[in-house]
Order: C-alpha cells, then sequence, then structure tokens
C-alpha cells in the first residue's frame, strides 16, 4: 500500500519530526522505517500502530478517509482493506466517536498461514467464526476455533492464527485498544 507509505513520510514531515525520533519513540529501527516510507517493505499492523501513537494520529490517518458521523454504518459504508504484505482482508464495523475502546471488524483469512509471524501487544481479541475455520495458537497452546465456535485471549500473550482450509475464512473480530 504505496498510499499508507505516503502518508506515514507527509505526517512525519508536516509534525516536523525525523526519522531518529519516531524509532526512538517506537522501538522500530531507523532503517525499517526508511523502508516503509519509501514502501520498500511491508509492515505488519502492530508496527503501524506504533507509529501512529507516535504520530500522534489515529491509525486510520493512513487509510481512506472513513468517517462515521452516525453510530451506525452501512453495509454500503463499510471499505474492506488490507496491509502491504497481508493477504487477510479487514472490513472495519464500528463507527466513529472519540474515547472509542474496542475496534470492531469483519476478517476475511484467505487459506494458509498470515505472513505476520507472531503477536504480542497490549489489549484483548476476540473472534466469532462465521464461516470456515481457523486455529490459533495462543502462548505455545493450540486452538482449533470452527464455524459457532470463539475465542478470547488477551493479547499480551504470544499468539498467531491461520487457515487450514482451502477456502476463506470469516470471523467477527473485536480487539483492543483501537487499532484503525
Amino acid at each position: 500500500m504505496k498510499e499508507v507509505s505516503t502518508k506515514i513520510r507527509e505526517l512525519r514531515i508536516e509534525k516536523d519530526l525525523t526519522l531518529k525520533e519516531i524509532s526512538e519513540k517506537t522501538g522500530l529501527s531507523v532503517s525499517f522505517l526508511s523502508q516503509v516510507e519509501r514502501a520498500s517493505s511491508s509492515i505488519a499492523i502492530t508496527s503501524l500502530k506504533k507509529i501512529a501513537d507516535a504520530l500522534e494520529v489515529p491509525i486510520t490517518s493512513f487509510f481512506e478517509d472513513f468517517s462515521n458521523e452516525n453510530f451506525q454504518v452501512k453495509k454500503e459504508e463499510q471499505k474492506p482493506f488490507k496491509l502491504e504484505g497481508s493477504s487477510v482482508t479487514y472490513t472495519r464495523l464500528g463507527g466513529e466517536f472519540s474515547g472509542r475502546s474496542i475496534e470492531p471488524m469483519l476478517v476475511t483469512f484467505p487459506p494458509g498461514p498470515t505472513p505476520e509471524k507472531t503477536f504480542s501487544h497490549p489489549g484483548e481479541e476476540f473472534y466469532y467464526v462465521l464461516e470456515g475455520e481457523l486455529i490459533f495458537e495462543v502462548d505455545g497452546k493450540e486452538y482449533v476455533i470452527k464455524h459457532g465456535d470463539s475465542i478470547h485471549f488477551p493479547s499480551t500473550l504470544s499468539h498467531s492464527m491461520r487457515n487450514p482450509l482451502e477456502v476463506d475464512t470469516k470471523v467477527l473480530s473485536i480487539v483492543t485498544p483501537v487499532i484503525f
């Protein structure tokens, strides 16, 4: 997503910050941040969240403008998107208002492992499988979550997920903190 890389650079310059200052705030290396800004490296959602926090903007600032003056989000207003280097499709389902603490999304996982390896970050994650099946590994233990099943865990535990099927898996995901 070249647009994301361009927006990161624009916001950094607008806020008169150097790559070194962003590196110090995020814990990400200057060389990695430079590659991200040039769109020569993909970025995990957790790293993008760190950059958003360092720039003091919501993570949605990096994507197509999405604002909802109402609490309702109609189907035609839902805009699916992918993060660079990821095959997972995200669709934000929540409204835009100050003080939001959860991020509800429809997430579509294509067959196979997700490109991002293992995650660990502040917050909580909840997934409800609408179609298909996902295999979660949480804190070293494997969970097979099938259609109608759910899983809820602290995001601080090491976790990863993959779709073992030959078809897409769709889940309702609710995570904290707000990431988009």
